[in-house]
């Protein structure tokens, strides 16, 4: 992410923290944001407004795409 990039997304979440729901969904873990974000200081505050009051939910199991791969074209999905 460029700096640029990472001080729109801040500013996205500053305007949000403490006042409105934000979801953020992300398949790069916490601990990994930082080598991310081209400045260090920006990711500390964007991780900073959206850590300390979220709810993480954290998916486990196979993919999605792997299981429905291993299926025929002409099974229908379990979830149907």
């Amino acid at each position: 992410m460029s700096a640029a990039e990472a001080r729109d997304l801040l500013e996205i979440i500053d305007d949000r923290a403490m006042t409105r729901s934000t979801l953020v969904a992300s398949q790069l873990p916490l601990e990994h944001w930082h080598k991310v974000v081209a400045d260090p200081t920006v990711a500390d505050a964007i991780l900073d407004r959206i850590v300390h009051n979220a709810y993480k939910i954290s998916l486990k199991g196979e993919s999605m795409r792997k299981a429905m791969g291993a299926r025929t074209s002409n099974e229908e999905p379990s979830w149907i």
